[in-house]
């Protein structure tokens, strides 16, 4: 099975490449347009912001190709963003895979921080990468936008307000937070990426 990381001018990306290696899985980190195009599976991750990643993507011709994938492709924390339409983040139009818009979270009490940022809960699990033992466990988050639960939503966590803390629509799947830094649990919905979808 071959696996390809979208390489682009984003972070993050080799410790999605690290995580794949802790599963025995040797992923290739690359920006060709005809490896990403015939790999099993493709892994969009980021970290960044979200209108320059954009301009950046539009200009390697990457915000044509990705949408046009047919395998399973799974984007993880920014790259979730950037298959929505809109992020507010820069005020930018994104890939358009999934319909939903990227919202800036609004702080409305003292306790409410942003970026939301450490370990929170998963439930309401609704796709093949999660499965029952996953409802209600800890995943690693770092974000100040988010994707509001919308039909989409594979996955919702509560802070300030139920969020999608994961979407899926056809092949492709996201997750708001980071399953390579996310222990055990993390692993676990990366192997169910890599063997159930």
């Amino acid at each position: 099975m071959s696996i390809v990381i979208i390489k682009y001018n984003a972070g993050n990306i080799f410790s999605v490449e690290h995580a794949f290696k802790r599963l025995g899985v040797e992923a290739i980190v690359s920006a060709d347009k005809e490896l990403i195009r015939t790999a099993d599976k493709v892994i969009f991750p980021g970290v960044g912001e979200a209108s320059s990643t954009m301009h950046h993507l539009r200009q390697t011709g990457l915000d044509k190709l990705i949408p046009d994938l047919e395998q399973p492709v799974l984007g993880i924390c920014l790259g979730m963003q950037l298959m929505c339409a809109h992020s507010e983040e820069g005020d930018v139009d994104c890939l358009n895979i999934f319909g939903a818009e990227v919202k800036r979270f609004a702080s409305e009490r003292h306790e409410d921080k942003v970026p939301h940022m450490g370990w929170n809960t998963i439930t309401n699990l609704k796709s093949e990468v999660f499965d029952d033992s996953l409802e209600g466990e800890f995943v690693y988050f770092v974000h100040s936008y988010y994707v509001a639960s919308c039909k989409h939503t594979a996955a919702t966590t509560d802070y300030i307000l139920p969020f999608s803390a994961a979407i899926h629509k056809d092949n492709f799947y996201a997750t708001q937070f980071h399953p390579e830094k996310s222990g055990g649990v993390g692993e676990k919905i990366l192997k169910n990426f890599l063997l159930n979808t």
